[in-house]
C-alpha cells in the first residue's frame, strides 16, 4: 500500500488540490451556512489546497540545480512546514466560530487561545527554521533531508489537535453527530499519519491526510446542514399539518355546533346529521374515492339539511298523516340551504349537497327534478345515506324500522329513487353491520316491569329457540286490584323489532303476529297459533321448588312447534303451540296486569331438543308435497336452512325447477339460491367446504373471495314487471332455469326471472377434485327439479 502510494503519490495530490479547491468555490456560493463559519472553513479549505501544492512542488523540484529548482524546492519547503501550522491556526478559528456563532455559547476557553498563540509560533519556526536547518537541509544536489530538530516541527500539529479535541469534547452535546464525526476525523487523521510518516521517509502522508480531512469536513457540513434543512422542513409540515387538523377541528366543531343548533327545531332529528355524514363517508370510502373525497362528502352530508331553519316549527312538528304535510315548505328547504352556503365558494360541495340530495334517481324528486347521473355525484350518495338514516330513525309518525325493512327498500329502489351503484353499496354496508349485530341479544331484556292495566307493559321478545330457554321472575301481585284480577302473563309473538304492536300500521311495518297469549294460570288465549294443547303438570317435584313470589317459564321451539312450560309456586303446566309454519320466528313478551315483575333473569342453556321433545299437534304443513323429478324438492323455510342433493358440474347442466315463495315471504330475496361449491361429500356445509357463488335469482349476490373470484351482472330487462308484482309471482310460484358452464377454473352461470337477468363468471382460485351445484333460498319451496 506504502508503495502504491509512493508511485502515484504526485497524482493523488494534484487530484485532492483539485477537490479542495472545488469545495472552497462551492463555499463561495454556499449561502445557508454563517457567514464566519463559512469563511472560516473557506480559509481552511485554502490552506489545505496551498499546504498540498507547494508540497507537491517540492517533490516535482526535489533534485533540480536550476536556479529555479533551488528557489522552489526552498520556498515550497518552507511555506508546507508554515501552513502545517496554518492548517493548526484555521481550524481553531473554525472551532471558535462553530462554538461562539453559530452555537451561541458564551466561552472563554483558555487553551483555544493557547492553541492559536502556538500555531502562530509554529509559522514563525518554520520561517526560522529556513535559515537555521533545523527542522530540514538541503544537499549540493539540492535534495531535501530532515534536520536534528526535525521531530520539534510535528509538536504543534499533534499536540494542539489533542487539546482542541478536549474543548470540543466538553461542549460534544451541541455538535450534531455528523460534525462531531468529522471534527474527530479531521483532529485524528492526520496526527496517526503523521506517526507512520515518521517511519516512511519520502511520503506526504500527513499532508494528504490533512486535505482529505479538509474535504470531509465540508462533506459532513454539507450533509449535516441537509439533516437541518430536512428537519426544520419536516417541523414546519408538521406545523403546517397541525395548524390545518386545528382549523379542520374548529371547522368540525363549528358545523357540528351549527347543526345541533337546526336539529333542535325537530326532537326526532337529533344527531341524524352525523350519522348521515358517516355513512356517507362510508360509501364514498367504498367507490374507491381518495380522503379528500370523502371528507367533502362527509360534510356536505353533515350540513345537508341546515335548510331546515327556515322551514316553520308549525310545519315539522305537525303529528298528523305525513302524507298532508305542507310539501310545499319542506320544498323550500334546499333553496335555503343553498343560499346559506352561497357565499363559501371554497367549499362549493356545501351549496351542492344542501340542493340537490332530495332529487330523486328517476326524476321524481326536488327543487329542479334532474335525473340519473345529471344530479351530481356527491348529492346521489348523500340521498341514500339520509334515507337509510331517515328510515332507521324514530319519527314522530312512525317506530324506526329494522334493517332488513330498509335493506329491501335500497333493493328495491335502485335504479328508482337512488342511484344503483350507491343503493348496492348501501345494502353491502347494512348486511355487513348486520353481522355484527346481536339480533336476539337478551341483555337489552328488561329487568322490572310494572303491569298497571292489561298490557300497559310489555318486555322485549326472548328469543325461543331450538335450545332450552329458562325465565325466572319475581312477582308482587296487587290484592286491592280495581277488578279483582292480578297476574303475570306472557304474549308468544312474532315481530321483526321483537316488540308487541297494537298499532295497524305498526303490525304491517315489523310484520307482527301473535300466537297466543298465555296467564300463569289455566287460561290462554289461542291469537293466530294453528293451535294450543294445554296440559296440567302433576307437580311431583321434577323442578326445583319455587318461592311464594316466583316464576318460571321453560321454553324451546322445533320446527314449527313451541313447548312452553309455566310454573309458580303452587302450580305447573304446559302449552305446546302450533306456529303458522316453520318459517316464523317466536318470541316471548312477559307482561300482566295489576302486577309488579321485577328481577327478571334469563337463562339460555346448551340443552338441544328434537322431535320427541316436543309432541307434534298439528301436521307439518308441506309445500314441497308433489311429484318429484330428477331431485328431491326442499322446502327452505329460514335463511339457507336446506339445501338439495349436490349436483358434480362437469361442463355443462342446465336446472330447470318450480319455486314458490312461502306465504310468510315478505322479501324480494326470499326465493330460490343457487350455490357452486366443494367438498369431500358433494354437500352444501360438508368437510372442507369451499363456497365459490351464491347467486340470488332476485339479482343479488353474496360472494366471498376467499376461494373465487366473481364478475356479477344483473339488469332489468324491459318486461320486469316491478318488484311488488316480481314478488306476488314468486308467491304464486314461476318456473325456473339455470344454465351453468364450466371450462376448466372459471364458470359461467346465466338466468332470467320475471325479467331480472343475470351473468356470472366465477373464476375458482383453488383446484378443487370436484365441482358441485346446489339450490337452496329463503322462506321458499323447490319443486320438479330437472337436470339436463
Amino acid at each position: 500500500m506504502i508503495e502504491l502510494i509512493r508511485t502515484y503519490q504526485l497524482n493523488l495530490m494534484l487530484l485532492l488540490c483539485g477537490a479542495c479547491m472545488m469545495m472552497a468555490i462551492l463555499l463561495l456560493i454556499t449561502k445557508f451556512l454563517d457567514e464566519k463559519r463559512k469563511w472560516s472553513l473557506f480559509l481552511m479549505e485554502l490552506v489545505a489546497f496551498f499546504l498540498l501544492w507547494f508540497d507537491r512542488q517540492a517533490y516535482i523540484y526535489a533534485g533540480d540545480t536550476s536556479p529555479k529548482g533551488y528557489i522552489m524546492v526552498r520556498i515550497s519547503n518552507c511555506l508546507v512546514f508554515v501552513l502545517t501550522s496554518g492548517v493548526v491556526f484555521s481550524f481553531n478559528i473554525y472551532l471558535k466560530n462553530l462554538l461562539v456563532n453559530e452555537k451561541g455559547l458564551k466561552i472563554n476557553s483558555k487553551c483555544l487561545e493557547g492553541v492559536g498563540i502556538a500555531s502562530v509560533f509554529g509559522m514563525f519556526m518554520a520561517v526560522l527554521s529556513a535559515y537555521t536547518n533545523i527542522y530540514y537541509y538541503f544537499d549540493e544536489n539540492n535534495i531535501y533531508h530532515r534536520g536534528k530538530g526535525f521531530l520539534l516541527a510535528y509538536i504543534i500539529p499533534v499536540v494542539c489537535p489533542i487539546i482542541q479535541y478536549l474543548v470540543m469534547r466538553k461542549y460534544k452535546k451541541y455538535f450534531s453527530k455528523l460534525i462531531y464525526i468529522s471534527i474527530v476525523l479531521y483532529l485524528f487523521v492526520p496526527i496517526i499519519c503523521g506517526i507512520i510518516q515518521i517511519f516512511t521517509y519520502g511520503i506526504s502522508l500527513v499532508n494528504m491526510a490533512m486535505v482529505s480531512v479538509s474535504i470531509s469536513l465540508y462533506i459532513f457540513t454539507y450533509l449535516d446542514i441537509n439533516n437541518t434543512v430536512e428537519h426544520a422542513h419536516n417541523i414546519e409540515i408538521q406545523n403546517i399539518e397541525g395548524e390545518t387538523k386545528r382549523m379542520q377541528r374548529l371547522f368540525d366543531q363549528t358545523a357540528k355546533a351549527f347543526v345541533s343548533a337546526v336539529e333542535k327545531k325537530d326532537d326526532f332529528a337529533k344527531g341524524n346529521a352525523v350519522k348521515v355524514a358517516e355513512y356517507a363517508k362510508k360509501i364514498t370510502a367504498r367507490c374507491g374515492l381518495d380522503d379528500e373525497h370523502c371528507d367533502n362528502a362527509y360534510y356536505a352530508a353533515l350540513l345537508h339539511d341546515v335548510g331546515l331553519i327556515g322551514v316553520p316549527d308549525s310545519v315539522i312538528k305537525n303529528e298528523g298523516d305525513p302524507n298532508k304535510w305542507d310539501q310545499e315548505a319542506f320544498r323550500e328547504k334546499p333553496i335555503i340551504g343553498r343560499e346559506i352556503f352561497s357565499n363559501i365558494t371554497e367549499y362549493p360541495f356545501l351549496s351542492i349537497g344542501a340542493y340537490y340530495s332530495h332529487e330523486r334517481y328517476d326524476g321524481t324528486g326536488y327543487p329542479e327534478g334532474l335525473s340519473g347521473d345529471k344530479i351530481p355525484e356527491i348529492a346521489r350518495i348523500i340521498a341514500v345515506a339520509d334515507a337509510y338514516v331517515t328510515m332507521t330513525t324514530k319519527k314522530r309518525y312512525r317506530e324506526e324500522r329494522p334493517d332488513f325493512v330498509v335493506r329491501e327498500a335500497f333493493v328495491t329502489g335502485a335504479g328508482k329513487s337512488f342511484d344503483p351503484e350507491f343503493a348496492e353499496l348501501m345494502v353491502k354496508i347494512i348486511d355487513e353491520e348486520s353481522k355484527d349485530k346481536n339480533l336476539d341479544d337478551l341483555s337489552i331484556i328488561e329487568k322490572e316491569l310494572s303491569c298497571k292495566q292489561y298490557r300497559s307493559s310489555i318486555s322485549v321478545g326472548i328469543p325461543v329457540e331450538g335450545n332450552i330457554i329458562k325465565i325466572r321472575f319475581k312477582c308482587k301481585l296487587d290484592t286491592d286490584a280495581p277488578n279483582g284480577f292480578s297476574a303475570p302473563s306472557i304474549i308468544l309473538f312474532d315481530s321483526y323489532d321483537r316488540r308487541v304492536h297494537v298499532d295497524k300500521k305498526a303490525i304491517k311495518v315489523y310484520n307482527y303476529q301473535e300466537f297466543a297469549e298465555i296467564w300463569f294460570d289455566y287460561n290462554y288465549i289461542n291469537t293466530h297459533a294453528r293451535r294450543v294443547l294445554e296440559t296440567k303438570l302433576d307437580n311431583t317435584g321434577s323442578f326445583d321448588k319455587l318461592g311464594e313470589d316466583e316464576y318460571e317459564i321453560i321454553a324451546a321451539k322445533y320446527e314449527d312447534h313451541v313447548k312452553v312450560i309455566m310454573r309458580s309456586n303452587d302450580y305447573e303446566k304446559q302449552d305446546i303451540i302450533a306456529l303458522v309454519d316453520g318459517s316464523t320466528s317466536a318470541y316471548i313478551g312477559i307482561t300482566g296486569e295489576n302486577c309488579e315483575i321485577k328481577d327478571i333473569t334469563i337463562e339460555k342453556t346448551d340443552e338441544a331438543i328434537d322431535e320427541n321433545y316436543i309432541p307434534r299437534i298439528s301436521e307439518e304443513i308441506s309445500y314441497i308435497d308433489h311429484i318429484e323429478s330428477d331431485i328431491k324438492n326442499v322446502q327452505i323455510s329460514q335463511t339457507r336452512s336446506a339445501a338439495t342433493d349436490g349436483i358434480e358440474l362437469k361442463n355443462k347442466l342446465r336446472l330447470c325447477f318450480h319455486s314458490m315463495s312461502l306465504p310468510v315471504a315478505n322479501f324480494i330475496w326470499h326465493c330460490p339460491y343457487v350455490v357452486i361449491y366443494s367438498s369431500d361429500n358433494g354437500q352444501v356445509g360438508g368437510n372442507n367446504y369451499h363456497e365459490y357463488a351464491l347467486i340470488k335469482i332476485n339479482g343479488e349476490s353474496d360472494i366471498s373471495k376467499e376461494y373465487a373470484d366473481n364478475d356479477f351482472i344483473m339488469k332489468k330487462k324491459d318486461d320486469f314487471p316491478g318488484w311488488e308484482e316480481w314478488k306476488e309471482k314468486n308467491k304464486k310460484g314461476i318456473d325456473c332455469e339455470v344454465v351453468i358452464e364450466r371450462k376448466g377454473s372459471s364458470i359461467l352461470t346465466t338466468t332470467v326471472n320475471i325479467g331480472i337477468y343475470i351473468e356470472n363468471t366465477t373464476t375458482i382460485k383453488d383446484s378443487p377434485s370436484k365441482v358441485y351445484v346446489a339450490l337452496t333460498g329463503d322462506r321458499c319451496a323447490i319443486t320438479d327439479i330437472r337436470v339436463r
